[in-house]
């Protein structure tokens, strides 16, 4: 699932004009390029270079991707989708976890990159329905952390998580919200949907 998600990423950014490619993504202060760096900024790495670039980071998640990002900063949007092409099969840290690490991901990344530029799509809901529990327990995405205290229900899909007044709403805006997409977070629905666009900010 993550191979086809990144596959699709990459049908994605071929289409993408040069001014949709500098065009602001859901990531504050990314563009749409910075996005595309970041999704294959480990998958080089081995574990030398993976602890290198942490302790450059100095154990900082924002440092350390801002500096995965910079080493892209002069890759033209050919040479990035070919990258993805590249590691359409994730390796490295993104392999973790067979491969959940790059699904969750490249989903939330990938609609960081489409929704400012208006791009809908209909993600498959297996991925989603894989996605979602990783989210909430994947420490960089502090889904647990967001939707504390919540039931969050995915209405589409039969799933559900957690305990505590309701936030609900389709698959995709659900697993952005997860992922601390205020934006995102004021399309869902329920008692508890208030809460959560407050808490996200």
């Amino acid at each position: 699932m993550a191979e086809a998600e990144r596959t699709d990423l990459a049908a994605l950014l071929a289409t993408l004009t040069p001014e949709q490619w500098d065009s602001p993504s859901l990531c504050a202060g990314w563009r749409v390029r910075d996005v595309v760096a970041h999704v294959v900024s480990y998958d080089a790495l081995d574990l030398q270079g993976l602890a290198r670039r942490f302790l450059q980071g100095r154990l900082l998640l924002d440092r350390i991707n801002g500096l995965g990002v910079a080493e892209h900063a002069d890759r033209t949007p050919a040479e990035l989708t070919a990258l993805v092409h590249e590691h359409r099969s994730p390796r490295g840290l993104t392999g973790v976890f067979g491969g959940r690490i790059a699904l969750v991901d490249g989903l939330i990344h990938h609609q960081d990159i489409r929704r400012p530029l208006r791009l809908t799509r209909q993600v498959p809901p297996e991925r989603l329905r894989a996605a979602l529990p990783f989210a909430l327990a994947a420490p960089p995405v502090r889904g647990f952390w967001h939707v504390r205290g919540l039931r969050v229900v995915a209405t589409d899909l039969d799933w559900s998580a957690g305990r505590g007044p309701e936030v609900r709403g389709p698959g995709e805006a659900v697993l952005m919200a997860v992922a601390g997409r205020a934006g995102v977070a004021r399309e869902l629905e329920g008692p508890g949907a208030a809460l959560l666009v407050q808490r996200l900010g």
